[in-house]
């Protein structure tokens, strides 16, 4: 299926110097898929080079005269710059010229501008973001991370129906299952908010496994974990602390001496395996769940390949409709 994404060119730590090209790494990979370019026009297309003659219609280019800061206030940017880059790759979508838009920006600005443009889905009261995280059997998927510190019972069962739409989306599975992240897997532990949770995904028709604990999510326990974005943004931030940590070690023991030095050779091949299967950049491109559209924020130092990666999760959110997908469940939710 066609999809055309709509790009926040001037995001990021990086900007254009890694959008642009993996945007056009992009196009080289999907034949079916186009991309808008949206920033300063004078900064991107020179990056183009023959770009514009080898994709043809497939590659836009559209000027956007502001940029939203790393560290801007979302009020700032919500009011302030309605020329954004990512204002206009939300516009784009809105109005249908774009199926999907990606950023690596301010995610407060992006989620806030978002839900201001696009609006929330029927029966969402919180759009969330979800990502996905490496795990012993493959990988799972987890929200929300931030988004919402303060959550309702209520809340916890959309992100339990959003996060399964988005695997069923993105993964092919018609009924992934889904977990509750709690300090036990006894339906008695943990607060009211999350008991209550709990009772209310085991009444909601989905696959709902129970609750589950912070080691089930690199167990792979579940497709998907539930939480509050809290708790979900003190994990993520908790497992990317622990990979650096595992990173250093490994990086200080193989070079201690000239002994290590050769064992770090020899065992080079299987090194590289590992740090291939839990490379973060593979799994890049969080979800902002419950709009009326797709929006995928990419983590702002990402390079030119974990934005590409970003681009190819957003393509396959948009060709599955997932939106539509969160729409239907939420409905057949409330009827039930």
């Amino acid at each position: 299926m066609a999809v055309t994404l709509a790009i926040d060119c001037m995001g990021g730590d990086h900007g254009p110097s890694v959008t642009v090209p993996a945007a056009l790494d992009f196009l080289r990979r999907d034949a079916e898929c186009s991309v808008i370019l949206v920033g300063l026009e004078d900064v991107i297309r020179p990056l183009l080079g023959r770009a514009a003659e080898d994709f043809g219609a497939r590659l836009q280019l559209r000027h956007a005269s502001e940029i939203v800061g790393m560290d801007e206030a979302v009020g700032s940017a919500l009011r302030g710059k309605k020329d954004s880059s990512m204002r206009v790759v939300a516009d784009l979508v809105k109005s249908g010229e774009a199926e999907a838009a990606l950023s690596a920006g301010n995610t407060g600005a992006l989620m806030a501008i978002s839900r201001f443009v696009l609006k929330t889905l029927p029966g969402i009261d919180r759009p969330a973001i979800a990502t996905i995280l490496p795990t012993m059997k493959g990988h799972t998927y987890v929200l929300d991370l931030g988004a919402n510190v303060d959550c309702e019972p209520e809340h916890l069962l959309q992100f339990g129906i959003m996060g399964a739409m988005l695997v069923s989306a993105l993964e092919h599975k018609d009924r992934p299952s889904v977990g509750l992240l709690n300090i036990g897997e006894e339906a008695i532990k943990g607060n009211e908010v999350v008991k209550r949770a709990g009772e209310l995904l085991k009444v909601s028709g989905l696959n709902f496994f129970g609750n589950v604990e912070g080691d089930d999510i690199y167990k792979g326990t579940t497709d998907v974990v539930v939480c509050d974005g809290f708790v979900g943004n003190v994990a993520l931030k908790t497992s990317e602390g622990l990979a650096q940590m595992i990173t250093t070690f490994l990086r200080e023991a193989f070079s201690r001496n000239w002994l290590t030095k050769l064992a770090a050779l020899m065992a080079r091949p299987a090194l590289n395996a590992f740090k291939a299967r839990v490379d973060h950049r593979r799994y890049n491109g969080a979800s902002l769940l419950g709009l009326r559209g797709v929006v995928v924020k990419s983590h702002g130092s990402a390079d030119t390949f974990a934005f590409r990666c970003a681009l190819e999760r957003a393509a396959e959110a948009a060709r599955n409709n997932l939106p539509a997908r969160i729409a239907a469940r939420m409905a057949a939710a409330v009827v039930a």
